[in-house]
């Protein structure tokens, strides 16, 4: 579904990712773990469109993406969800999710709009609050649900766990692994690598811009320099 070929990325004349490669395939949860600075988040925004690669290719469904602007991007299924929500505080709810239907036939809006508060029953119920009131882990699933706004059929989470309370980062979690049984795919950016992995398919190792070990979420997780390094004791 989504190929990453040989992908370098600069921020001014900092290298960012080097001959960075992966890919996702349909029905999956891959996921990208690595130290802050790894270039995790700087990955998904150059698949995104929001910055764009010196060198190497970017494939969606076949076809190349690198030179097309973001929303674009977005209108043929390929969504992100952003690190730290980035929702639009001053609006409400219902607002945030309609503006997440930017990219799709408006006659559509409502079914949408209903399949998403059937997935998140607490966003019905405050479909009209401001979502700056919101808590964390509403303000996340409200992220979420916008994304969903626009069909994605490979969604793109961006550290969703991160700033929340356990018990809602396990809600989160159980979150993505039934949207992929609804038929999403996930590329899964997180620092808890240990929930990552015990929910992907398959993950990749980042170390400073470069993927340097890649295997299936079981062998990571048995992997002993992996567990040093990402999942502590």
């Amino acid at each position: 579904m989504l190929t990453v070929t040989d992908i370098n990325v600069f921020y001014g004349n900092i290298h960012a990712l080097h001959n960075v490669s992966f890919d996702v395939r349909e029905g999956e949860i891959v996921t990208l773990i690595g130290a802050n600075g790894a270039g995790k988040s700087t990955i998904l925004k150059t698949v995104s469109g929001l910055l764009r690669c010196k060198s190497g290719t970017i494939s969606f469904l076949e076809s190349e993406i690198n030179s097309l602007k973001t929303y674009h991007i977005v209108k043929r299924g390929l969504v992100q969800v952003a690190e730290g929500r980035r929702i639009f505080l001053r609006m409400t709810v219902q607002q945030n999710l309609e503006m997440g239907s930017y990219t799709q036939p408006r006659g559509t809006m409502h079914e949408r709009m209903e399949d998403v508060f059937n997935r998140f029953p607490r966003l019905l119920e405050r479909r009209k609050q401001i979502a700056g009131t919101l808590s964390g882990g509403e303000q996340q699933m409200l992220a979420i649900g916008r994304a969903l706004m626009s069909s994605p059929t490979l969604l793109m989470l961006d550290e969703p766990s991160m700033g929340l309370a356990p018990i809602l980062v396990e809600q989160i979690f159980d979150i993505i692994k039934e949207l992929n049984e609804s038929g999403v795919t996930i590329l899964l950016v997180e620092q808890n690598a240990r929930m990552a992995l015990s929910i992907a398919h398959r993950g990749y190792v980042l170390e400073t811009g470069r993927v340097v070990t890649t295997a299936s979420s079981s062998e990571l997780l048995a992997d002993e320099a992996v567990h040093r390094a990402y999942l502590g004791k």
